[in-house]
């Protein structure tokens, strides 16, 4: 696994690191031998559908419920032990933001702000609004938390969450109920406290924001860790598709088969034809070791295929998750 350059003044490669982590419900396994490994300064993308043990994996991590066995480490300190070092060091946004509803936006965060024992009350008043303005509530700071709608609150959570400079920041969907602009702008804030050091831990099931977020990624299914690495690894473990619009498709399927792409391995072509006359598209799914692109090309010409279009794609997060977990991503994790 290939891991981010360490944030300035980390004694560890590793923000997170767990050994054997295990959180059992009775006989119920609700997290088993987890094996965590979140580079400092990464993105890390924890994926699951339902059930999986996301959430119980962050609240252990967190120190808000007990592991059952196992090790965890936290910038470089042990939980729950060096919980009071460490987790000043630590925003969070866990299960959705709970707020006092009849406060407003900056009066809640003050009241949270001055919960934290760390936190100097001098500088609390620049602090609150520099984080309402970088999550975009400054419009919106003397209004009640009650006539916040859901994508305000989860950045008013996010908010809190940054009221003191932290290196690790553990975020559960913080993009719940944000329209196609607050996630953009969440994606954004995200980015830019990786670029400044910042650890973000990130679980979510919008994939295509992790995929464009993300430079690590994790994925669980039943309590277990399927794979975990950079984004490039975990795509280059995918099948990759080769797509092939030619007029002649039944000589480009012998040609597939003849390369180790037989009709089981996925070779087909559209039904109608693509929308120019007489041209069909091809498909086949990349399972020959050390098959390049441009072998595949000159074996179709040698063998008088016309050539309309050709590429190879590789597979999208979304592909690997299923491939992995067998199953499609559930909103409810």
């Amino acid at each position: 696994m290939t891991t981010a350059p360490p944030a300035t003044g980390s004694t560890s490669s590793l923000a997170i690191e767990t050994s054997s982590l295990t959180k059992s419900f009775g006989r119920q396994k609700a997290v088993a031998d987890l094996d965590l490994a979140v580079p400092t300064g990464s993105v890390y993308g924890f994926l699951g559908p339902n059930g999986s043990g996301k959430t119980s994996t962050i609240r252990m991590l967190l120190g808000l419920t007990s592991a059952s066995s196992g090790d965890i480490r936290l910038l470089g300190g042990s939980m729950p032990g060096d919980a009071r070092d460490v987790l000043p060091r630590v925003g969070a946004l866990v299960e959705g933001p709970a707020f006092y509803p009849f406060l407003s936006g900056r009066a809640n965060l003050q009241r949270l702000d001055a919960a934290d024992r760390s936190a100097p009350a001098s500088t609390r008043s620049s602090r609150v609004d520099a984080a309402l303005d970088r999550v975009g509530l400054s419009h919106a700071a003397s209004k009640k938390a009650h006539a916040y709608s859901l994508g305000m609150k989860q950045r008013l959570g996010i908010a809190n969450a940054l009221l003191m400079p932290r290196d690790l920041l553990v975020l559960d969907e913080p993009s719940n109920g944000l329209d196609p602009q607050g996630t953009r702008e969440v994606r954004t804030l995200i980015r830019s406290l990786a670029d400044e050091g910042t650890t973000v831990f990130v679980s979510s099931h919008l994939l295509a924001e992790v995929e464009q977020m993300c430079t690590h990624i994790g994925v669980m299914s039943a309590g277990r860790l399927l794979t975990q690495g950079t984004l490039d690894d975990l795509r280059a473990l995918g099948l990759h598709r080769v797509r092939l619009l030619t007029p002649d498709a039944d000589a480009a399927r012998d040609v597939l088969r003849r390369l180790g792409l037989s009709p089981e391995a996925g070779v087909r072509s559209t039904d109608p034809p693509d929308s120019r006359a007489g041209v069909a598209r091809v498909e086949a799914d990349l399972v020959v070791e050390g098959l390049s692109p441009e072998s595949i090309v000159a074996a179709l010409v040698a063998a008088d295929v016309r050539v309309r279009g050709f590429e190879v794609a590789g597979a999208s997060l979304e592909d690997r998750f299923v491939d992995l977990t067998g199953e499609g991503f559930d909103v409810a994790g």
